[in-house]
């Protein structure tokens, strides 16, 4: 179970610190096309590599496809390697791939070099019309069978430092965001992209993230923005619905209302007889 409360803190303040960049956009754009891609219940299939199995990301779907109200959305985690123990929901294996078709969604997680079996394996989810999105540091193999991708810089994320959390302070607020340790952050650099000066005090310095800590910021902003566009793209369409049916549901109201107190019209008492 999740701090949903804290997670909903970090979200927020990744967001900020990264919102003089293109990221933001970039994930809500990319969390948008997996939401729309996937058209079948349990159609959304998440697979990482055999030594990276995305279990933190799934969590956080299947936390924000629940909260959301889209069920359907929830992800189904493909394994690698399936102990001969594990739970139902748990033993999803890659043949699975091949099996998918069209109106379902493989998104595919890779920090690391994905291998030749998993990558026949996207091609065959290709081959029978499934889309392929995928999130990973420059793979030029699996970005050749991928429909749509949000590609991490081999560097890492880099944390501008006018992020607008002067109240945290310098380092201090990239800690809090990443929700990690000192060593999530990499190099230190100036203002000019120079390697910086552990007691330079310039603010405007920035930091690269290490790749791991880069991955988990992106995945907890495509999972938190499936679920806000989920419920955006709610509210719109029901307001749009409400305000097609309100002239006739109003007119449809008074009609039983006048019904009700004088009895039906003379019209209605004709038809009858």
């Amino acid at each position: 179970m999740h701090d949903e409360s804290v997670d909903s803190a970090r979200v927020t303040l990744m967001r900020q610190v990264l919102s003089s960049t293109p990221w933001v956009d970039r994930t809500r754009s990319f969390a948008r096309a997996l939401r729309t891609s996937t058209r079948v219940e349990h159609g959304l299939l998440l697979v990482g590599t055999p030594e990276d199995e995305p279990w933190h990301l799934a969590a956080h779907l299947d936390d924000e496809t629940r909260f959301a109200g889209i069920p359907e959305l929830a992800p189904v985690l493909v394994r690698h390697r399936v102990p001969a123990n594990a739970p139902a929901h748990l033993s999803v294996g890659l043949e699975r791939l091949a099996n998918a078709t069209r109106g379902e969604t493989l998104f595919v997680v890779a920090p690391s070099t994905a291998p030749e079996l998993l990558l026949e394996r996207i091609s065959d989810a290709r081959r029978h019309g499934a889309t392929i999105l995928s999130m990973h540091a420059g793979d030029s193999d699996l970005e050749s069978v991928t429909h749509e991708s949000l590609v991490l810089p081999p560097h890492g994320l880099i944390i501008p430092g006018d992020s607008g959390l002067s109240g945290f302070g310098g380092l201090g607020a990239q800690q809090l965001v990443v929700g990690l340790d000192l060593a999530s952050v990499g190099t230190l650099l100036d203002a000019d992209g120079r390697r910086a000066n552990d007691d330079d005090d310039d603010d405007e310095s920035c930091a690269e993230l290490t790749p791991d800590a880069s991955f988990d910021v992106l995945s907890h902003l495509v999972s938190t923005a499936i679920g806000e566009g989920a419920i955006a793209s709610s509210s719109v369409t029901s307001a749009q619905s409400s305000a097609r049916r309100g002239p006739t549901a109003i007119r449809d109201r008074l009609g039983r209302l006048l019904d009700t107190i004088s009895g039906p019209s003379a019209r209605d008492t004709s038809v009858d007889r």
